[in-house]
Formats: C-alpha cells, structure tokens, sequence
C-alpha cells in the first residue's frame, strides 16, 4: 500500500471513530438531559406539593392568630370549598384564606359571585 493511500485510510478510519464517538457522547448527553429534566419536574412537583400541604395546615390556625380579625370562637371551619364560615353579630362572612401566590379556585370564585350577587339563602330542614 503506498503511503499516501495509507494516509488516506487512516485519515477516513479516524474520521468515522470521531463521527461514532460524537454520537455516543450526543446520545449519553441526551440521556443525561432527559433524567436530569424528569429529576427538575419531579422536584417541582414536590415542591408545588408541600407548599399546598403547608397551606392546608396554614389554613387551621389562622383564626387563632393574632391577625384574624374577628373572634375566632365564632370561626367554622369548613376546608372545602371554601375554608369556613365566620358568624358576626350583624353579618356572616364565607372565609377564604391565601398564603403566598396562591389563588382562589374556579369553584371559589364562583362561590364569590354567587355571594355577591345575592344568591345565597338561609334554608331550615326539618326531619320527623
């Protein structure tokens, strides 16, 4: 074999073992991304998680709080949909609590329009 012809073999041979070692490495390289991108949104979640948690346990010490407004002995909790009911001598108010960027619910603004339009009524239910 002559010498520039072996060069040229060799050449192509070194060639094609960078072009298959390029793509082992871009192959682990996404490999890697795709477990490192499912490890981000499983902490995320996680996160998103135990912020809801903590809200919910926020939630059921509220009214004991310095900050709660009204006499918290009049406070009901209620949890869902919305947090509870609080009942005043001269009004009753449907008591949502918010921490953080929490925002209320489809179902809870609802219940707020249905408030403020004056859909809301006192129903007594007898049984025998």
């Amino acid at each position: 074999m002559e010498s520039t012809n072996l060069w040229e073999f060799i050449n192509s041979n070194v060639l094609l073992l960078y072009s298959v070692l390029l793509t082992v490495i871009f192959i682990i390289t996404i490999n890697q991304y795709n477990k490192l991108k499912s490890k981000i949104s499983n902490l995320d979640s996680n996160l998103r998680s135990n912020a809801v948690k903590q809200g919910l346990t926020l939630e059921q010490w509220i009214p004991i709080s310095e900050n709660y407004p009204w006499d918290h002995r009049n406070f009901r909790f209620l949890g869902d949909p919305i947090d509870g009911i609080q009942f005043e001598d001269n009004k009753i108010l449907l008591v949502e609590f918010k921490s953080g960027n929490s925002r209320m619910s489809n179902k809870q603004k609802a219940i707020q329009q249905l408030v403020e339009n004056g859909k809301v009524e006192f129903v007594e239910i007898k049984t025998n």
